[in-house]
């Protein structure tokens, strides 16, 4: 139980098994909830990232593995990895091999996670110098989303939402506007010209890298999607 009235409503496992641009692009404005103690730790999604087992950009391309197989399993999967010291949250999609990264999110704060959450997570995730981040940088990162929720790689990679502990929500604020563009940190000759991410337009400038940034031009660039 939690100490609060009200309970989190999981998407069902069939939202997730669908075409991973188009789950991509829906997770946008979605609640990632994770239950640690008796507090959810809440965060809206605010970028993600797709990949096909086709493209040369995933994980899958490079072939099954016991670590790779939650990107082989039905759409709804957890894969979970270690990206630059830090753990990265992935969600199969549509087909073998298919997923969607989730790029960075956004601390949320309602009647089920409310003040107490965002001060757990406010102090799981400090800057360099042992300082509380700002909420507005809390979560603009793959790795630093996984830490402000508590979200570790042994513990749920390869497993299923759990609706008591780690699920997604969908809050009912949608999402106004999408920016569609490159994905980041793809090497030279790895499909790095594919238009895979996704980025709630209204927090462009709390995402891995802004979008919107000086200099980036609509139609070159990037592509808004109503």
């Amino acid at each position: 139980m939690t100490d609060s009235p009200h309970t989190p409503n999981a998407l069902p496992h069939a939202f997730f098994d669908r075409d991973a641009q188009v789950l991509a692009k829906d997770l946008l404005g979605k609640v990632i909830r994770h239950k640690v103690g008796n507090l959810w730790l809440s965060a809206r999604i605010i970028e993600t990232e797709a990949y096909y087992f086709a493209e040369k950009g995933s994980h899958a391309s490079l072939g099954y593995t016991e670590k790779r197989k939650a990107l082989f399993l039905d759409g709804g999967h957890i894969y979970m990895y270690y990206a630059r010291g830090g753990d990265s949250l992935n969600f199969s999609a549509q087909g073998p091999g298919n997923a969607v990264l989730i790029k960075s999110a956004y601390p949320w704060v309602d009647a089920i996670s409310g003040p107490e959450s965002l001060a757990q997570m406010l102090l799981n995730n400090p800057d360099a110098q042992s300082r509380p981040r700002t909420p507005q940088k809390l979560c603009a990162g793959q790795t630093l989303l996984c830490k402000a929720l508590g979200l570790k790689v042994p513990e749920w990679d390869a497993k299923r939402f759990d609706p008591e502990r780690l699920l997604v929500e969908d809050v009912a604020v949608p999402t106004v506007n999408v920016i569609q563009t490159t994905r980041l940190g793809i090497p030279l000759g790895r499909d790095e010209h594919l238009p895979y991410r996704f980025v709630d337009a209204a927090y462009a400038p709390w995402c891995t890298r802004n979008p919107l940034r000086r200099g980036q031009v609509e139609g070159r660039d990037y592509f808004l999607l109503p």
